[in-house]
């Protein structure tokens, strides 16, 4: 075990206490959105940001999670950017009830609608719909960014997505409930319509297929847009909306009380007893994990304290020494973990084994592991640090593709929910093996020491140069040893760029980067979240010996 006197804990401690602070930082700037003088102007206007109408509608004495803070981070610059990709997701509480909130951030771009925007409202109905999860929109959007509207209009993952899965909630039975505080225009108006009740703001809230200006384009005829989908208008005329609400605060209350009337819902019965604290301290993580990504630690001092009361049932100790399977409880929830180990260890047959690579073995216990934890009804947590599967003769002779493919097999069939926790390294086909987001986890988080891509910088670096520098040879150009280091360090520099958890972060890789102690928050939500969609089938496949 560490302990906090080492010199080496106390250097760990203190970059990875950094990098929580620079995690911080950054959301701190994400919160302000389009910026304070944008958030002014909503206030000028009598109205909340997507932010306060969040926190006023969410019980306060109870956790939330935010999904998909850093979407959009750095990804236009071009267009001025879209923080949080124009809309904030957080899985809360409302009246006691779990829900997802998605909400149009207005002083982002007015609301409107970038490419990540449609990626990041699917995710959240994907999240609701795994999980049969109620969910709440709050509208307030200028609709389609138009300069980027081939990138967000016509395919199958965009914006028309959302309103057939709309549809398909509806005959789900899942709970949509929408409130328009501000501009819902043409397609975007579908959304809230097509929820089971809709409600909206006098005098700040509008709906319409077309604006006013669009309509005297259109057909000559002069009217203005209050008059046109104003609340007076859709709830007295139309009929469209179904509660006409004085404010941003009495229509987050009228949500409140429908929330609050809400039947139950089926549950899966996933076990979970009293919760209890990890009897060894987790700020200790901060210590344990190592500086570098070169150096060894044992993941089991991560997992003593994750767990409840620090009791971790460990599966085939012995066997597969490179991936580390168990039973345990985290927030009093049953759990089944399968977590890479970066010590360097010995085989069954007295062969050295590295550290976060997958090895025959290793993946044969995993397979089996998963489909107990299917058998049993346990949900499964992955903690990722793992650079790959093994190479090499020995591997390839070994069968390492047929094992690799039992655990990729195992992984793909589970019906069981699986969430997943990036620590370290994600590194090719590693990724998928251990339930990467191609692979439908539940939730999907990084801790701010988390690395995916292919392969590591300074291999890919390696890789790329090779080509780069047979590209130019191949042109009759000399390439000194400056020159070839000064192409590496460009070479590196982007892709270290692209390997950060924030590239991850912003493409909706993952939905979260997340401070390590908050680990236990995500888990337990994202299991309760679970039990709310019970589990059809349980086959998890046939699996060759």
């Amino acid at each position: 075990m560490a302990k906090k006197e080492d010199l080496e804990f106390n250097k760990n401690e203190d970059i990875n206490k950094q990098l929580v602070s620079e995690l911080n930082r950054n959301l701190e700037r994400i919160y302000l959105g389009g910026g304070k003088k944008r958030i002014e102007s909503q206030h000028e206007k009598g109205k909340l940001t997507a932010r306060e109408r969040i926190n006023y509608l969410l019980d306060k004495d109870m956790p939330q999670i935010e999904i998909g803070a850093f979407a959009g981070e750095d990804m236009y610059p071009e267009h001025g950017g879209c923080t949080s990709g124009g809309v904030v997701g957080v899985i809360g509480y409302v009246s006691g009830r779990q829900c997802i909130v998605a909400a149009n951030d207005a002083t982002v771009k007015a609301g409107a609608w970038f490419p990540i925007t449609g990626k990041k409202n699917l995710r959240l109905q994907e999240i609701s719909i795994e999980n049969r999860l109620p969910i709440i929109y709050l509208v307030d959007s200028a609709g389609v960014y138009l300069p980027m509207q081939d990138e967000i209009f016509p395919d199958k993952e965009n914006f028309g997505r959302i309103f057939r899965n709309n549809a398909k909630m509806s005959a789900l039975g899942i709970t949509q409930l929408a409130a328009i505080m501000g501009s819902c225009v043409a397609g975007g108006a579908y959304l809230p319509i097509m929820s089971d009740e809709a409600m909206i703001v006098d005098k700040t809230g509008s709906i319409f297929l077309a604006g006013s200006y669009l309509v005297k384009a259109a057909i000559g005829e002069t009217i203005d847009n209050e008059t046109l989908g104003g609340a007076s208008t859709h709830c007295e005329i139309s009929g469209v909306t179904d509660y006409k609400c004085k404010d941003d605060q009495d229509c987050l209350d009228r949500l409140k009380k429908i929330m609050d009337k809400l039947g139950d819902y089926e549950k899966s019965g996933f076990d979970r007893k009293k919760s209890q604290k990890p009897k060894l301290d987790p700020n200790e993580i901060f210590g344990i994990l190592p500086d570098s990504r070169e150096k060894p630690y044992n993941i089991k001092d991560i997992i003593l304290r994750l767990v409840d009361n620090s009791e971790f049932d460990e599966y085939k100790e012995e066997y597969g020494k490179t991936i580390v399977c168990g039973y345990a409880r985290i927030d009093g929830w049953s759990v089944g973990i399968v977590a890479n180990q970066r010590v360097v260890v010995k085989s069954k047959k007295g062969e050295m084994q590295f550290g976060g690579v997958i090895y025959s073995d290793s993946a044969d216990k995993s397979a089996r592991f998963i489909m107990n934890c299917n058998q049993k009804k346990i949900p499964l947590v992955f903690l990722q640090d793992v650079s790959g599967f093994m190479v090499g003769s020995r591997s390839e002779h070994g069968g390492i593709i047929k094992d690799g493919a039992k655990m990729v097999n195992a992984q793909a069939n589970s019906v069981v929910p699986k969430f997943t926790v990036i620590i370290g390294n994600s590194y090719g086909a590693g990724n998928y093996a251990m339930c990467g987001k191609a692979y439908d986890p539940r939730l999907i988080v990084a801790w701010p020491t988390a690395q995916l891509a292919v392969m590591s910088g300074a291999s890919a670096a390696k890789t790329l140069l090779s080509i780069e520098v047979a590209s130019l040879k191949a042109k009759g150009e000399e390439i000194s040893k400056e020159k070839e280091t000064e192409l590496f360090n460009t070479i590196k520099n982007k892709y270290d760029k692209q390997i950060s958890p924030y590239y991850s972060a912003a493409r909706l890789w993952t939905d979260a980067i997340i401070n390590p102690l908050d680990t236990r928050k995500w888990i337990s939500m994202g299991i309760e979240a679970a039990n709310h969609a019970p589990i059809e089938k349980y086959n998890v496949g046939i699996i060759q010996t």
